[in-house]
């Protein structure tokens, strides 16, 4: 028997069809709501991974009713532009960290206080707990809903061309890189350093040519932007902490049916506490990584570090920024700071 062109192209058709049809059936002809999800690191990046498997299961669990379309690496504009989107609805979802989220909630910077936290054990009580629920709290009096786990974004370190970080004396004059924000620039002010606001993409050029000594960031940026190549030294400080809220848009998320959003918060926030881990093993793959490429590490002790911003004004300085109550909750977990 022979069969002509045609017929062949219409039998695989007919044949493509029936293989479709049991996800027709699973997940219906189109999705129910569909969902923009934006962030800003590359697609490689932990976060990316673990929110692709957790949009998959999302899909899955509400049998195909809500669809979330991931857009990493600023794909839909900056972080200020898609916060923005995200207000308005043009975006109803977006990973953001809490220090740039503080543009318009002041207190979502909280937790990058200077040496507030000591290690994860406590960035993760406090972020679980009260501060987390009190910045969220925040989050919602602008119409954007915050959900419970927190995303990790690293401990900031200080890397050096000239001599190891051990003591504040150690800050006293050096020349240090640091991002265009008000927080940094008060903390190694309060040091008596030199920091200078310079933008991520100019950083290697301002550390090659000496315009700074310095500059502070977690392992996987010194890693990723090379800064091995014109830094020698790296101080475990543990200055700084941040992390990533998943935020979404009011009305899309009371849109959605009550179990849907159950649904969706269930694997978004075990996605997140997944993450965490994943960094934490990245952190130690790349410190080794670091090592072999001529970094030397030292990890300072850091009782003297927040002496020195207590007795600067660091502390009542953001105290005054961030209010009594929020002030309180924090001193619950990292004791008294000034």
């Amino acid at each position: 028997m022979s069969f002509s062109r045609r017929t062949l192209i219409k039998a695989t058709g007919v044949a493509a069809a029936a293989c479709a049809a049991p996800l027709k059936l699973a997940y219906g002809q189109t999705a129910e709501f569909t969902f923009k999800y934006a962030n800003n690191q590359p697609p490689a990046h932990p976060m990316n991974v673990r929110a692709k498997q957790a949009v998959e299961a999302i899909k899955a669990e509400t049998n195909g009713r809500l669809d979330i379309q991931i857009f990493p690496s600023n794909q839909l504009g900056s972080d200020t532009d898609t916060l923005s989107q995200l207000r308005s609805g043009g975006v109803e979802m977006f990973n953001l960290s809490g220090l740039i989220l503080s543009t318009l909630v002041t207190p979502a910077a909280l937790n990058g206080l200077g040496f507030a936290f000591s290690d994860y054990n406590l960035v993760w009580k406090a972020m679980d707990g009260d501060v987390g629920a009190y910045i969220r709290a925040q989050i919602a009096k602008v119409n954007l809903v915050a959900l419970d786990k927190i995303w990790d974004n690293g401990f900031r370190q200080i890397t050096t061309s000239t001599k190891p970080i051990n003591t504040p004396d150690d800050l006293r004059g050096f020349k240090i890189r640091v991002p265009v924000s008000p927080m940094w620039t008060s903390m190694f002010k309060a040091f008596d350093s030199a920091p200078a606001s310079i933008n991520a993409s100019e950083m290697y050029t301002a550390l090659q040519t000496k315009v700074v000594d310095g500059q502070e960031n977690p392992l996987a940026v010194i890693s990723n932007f090379k800064l091995y190549e014109v830094q020698k030294y790296c101080s475990v400080t543990n200055h700084m902490w941040d992390g990533f809220w998943t935020l979404i848009n009011r009305r899309a998320w009371d849109r959605l049916p009550a179990n849907v959003r159950d649904i969706a918060a269930k694997h978004l926030n075990a996605a997140a506490v997944n993450e965490r881990a994943d960094v934490a093993a990245q952190n130690t793959s790349l410190q080794q990584d670091l090592v072999a490429r001529g970094i030397v590490f030292n990890t300072p002790k850091t009782d003297a570090f927040r002496d020195k911003l207590r007795s600067a004004g660091f502390y009542s300085e953001w105290k005054t920024k961030f209010g009594d109550e929020a002030w309180a909750v924090m001193e619950r977990y990292t004791g008294k700071l000034g």
